[in-house]
């Protein structure tokens, strides 16, 4: 004999919900035609789980229901494999057992006691794919548990959980939820799609399937591209373009008026704004601040984004916001040092330095400059300064700092500049600091120890290759 009972179920089905007691009930029959049968009912997890009754006896060809109670919870209590009713029997001649009997019967194993059957305990319901997208379990076992618990969810609450997948990142409850009638065009409360939270919440995979998926956005709402561009994530904006590059979203505002590059510009992500600018993106758009891009690297203090921003406008330096400030003003506005010499004060230093500005030479110096930056040519303030004559702006630079055998593209050092214009004070005063009159230049220029006297002669003289910055 296979057995003395028969379940008329092959696992039983528990529906979860966090915080409450939940049950179910499953029926046993006697399958012996003139013997009655008791029945010992047992799992693992004794302390969750209980019976109605734990021992019963089931007359012949009859049948009894059994009631599989959970203690309360916050998540379902989820195993591998899954917990199981055991059901347990033997045969009882008399009919007739007290419980304290079957008790001591069944705690003595031997042949006269029959394992029928073993019913695994299956979750169902939204509460427990919650746990699972909040849990780390992954695998087979969570497509196992999945497609148990899905079958006691309506076609709303698989909508509402897509939502929660989508943010998660895990791309195979979503792909699970979406199969069995999650609405995979669903919008949260802000009225966003799905591919917008997957794209904040930085998923790449969940994102191509959702797109794969046929899941739609609306430009007004959906403003993904700035939010990929939040968190430098080119991978998120190279997947958004592959299908959305017949739109202008790469250029699209959002609220404040703002494109993907002033959102990456906040946040210092350069390599977006490399990206965005590669595909057409413009540098110079303003929001509805009048702020470009470049205001708001510059406010931020990030140096790699201005110095980006840089190469792609020549326009942007000179843009004036709607308070009628620079990108540079908006650095120094909120120190950020680190930023002035790449926006405008090593222009300015140079320039203070030309026109023999000493007070501009020293408040450029205090807010940062660097004394030894040098200008597209190379030359340096110093470089400027001599070149000028500016006895009182060189004393100051070197006062300073200043290298006073610092080389441009061509060779030339300071003093090589204030001996080509003649301007014998500057020259004694640098080689007094330990310009070395020695030196020669690139193109092979060099200076005599008679210095003194010619100079004079060399007054005016100005080499071609030499040319004053405006």
């Amino acid at each position: 004999m296979d057995r003395l009972v028969k379940a008329d179920v092959k696992e039983v089905e528990l529906e979860f919900v966090k915080g409450q007691k939940s049950s179910t009930t499953f029926t046993l029959t006697n399958l012996m035609h003139t013997m009655s049968v008791a029945v010992s009912l047992s799992t693992k997890n004794q302390s969750f789980f209980s019976f109605n009754k734990s021992f019963s006896i089931i007359p012949p060809l009859s049948s009894s229901s059994y009631t599989l109670l959970s203690q309360p919870s916050d998540q379902p209590p989820l195993t591998n494999p899954p917990d199981a009713v055991t059901v347990k029997t033997t045969m009882v001649p008399l009919g007739k057992a007290n419980h304290d009997d079957l008790r001591r019967r069944f705690s003595k194993p031997g042949p006269h006691i029959f394992k029928d059957a073993t019913l695994p305990i299956s979750f169902l319901g939204p509460h427990v794919i919650e746990h699972l997208i909040s849990s780390n379990t992954q695998g087979s076992d969570t497509e196992i548990l999945l497609n148990k618990a899905i079958s006691g969810c309506s076609g709303n609450q698989l909508t509402v959980l897509l939502e929660s997948a989508a943010v998660s990142g895990k791309a195979n409850l979503v792909h699970r939820l979406i199969d069995h009638g999650g609405d995979v065009n669903h919008k949260d409360s802000n009225g966003r799609s799905l591919i917008s939270l997957a794209v904040e919440a930085g998923n790449l995979d969940v994102l191509n399937l959702l797109i794969s998926s046929g899941c739609e956005i609306d430009n007004s709402v959906d403003h993904v591209f700035h939010y990929a561009a939040a968190t430098n994530r080119v991978d998120l904006m190279e997947a958004l373009f592959r299908v959305y590059r017949n739109t202008d979203s790469i250029d699209s505002v959002d609220f404040c008026g703002r494109t993907p590059i002033h959102i990456s510009a906040i946040h210092g992500c350069t390599q977006v704004i490399r990206f965005c600018l590669s595909v057409g993106a413009s540098p110079d758009a303003l929001d509805i601040n009048k702020s470009t891009p470049l205001h708001l690297a510059a406010k931020g203090g990030h140096l790699d984004t201005v110095e980006c921003l840089l190469e792609a406008s020549n326009y942007s330096k000179y843009a004036l916001n709607k308070q009628g400030k620079t990108a540079f003003a908006l650095a120094v506005e909120n120190d950020r040092p680190n930023v002035y010499d790449s926006l405008q004060l090593g222009d300015a230093l140079s320039r203070a330095a030309r026109i023999g500005d000493v007070n501009g030479i020293k408040s450029c110096i205090g807010e940062g400059a660097n004394v030894n930056g040098k200008d597209q040519n190379g030359w340096t303030p110093l470089h400027r300064a001599a070149f000028k004559g500016k006895v009182e702006s060189v004393r100051v630079l070197l006062g300073y700092g200043a290298e006073v055998n610092d080389v441009d593209e061509n060779g030339y050092t300071p003093l090589h500049c204030a001996v080509e214009a003649g301007h014998v004070e500057v020259a004694l005063l640098l080689i007094g600091q330990g310009a070395k009159a020695n030196l020669k230049s690139l193109k092979g220029m060099s200076m005599g120890v008679g210095l003194k006297s010619d100079c004079s002669k060399n007054r005016g003289c100005y080499r071609s290759s030499i040319v004053e910055a405006v």
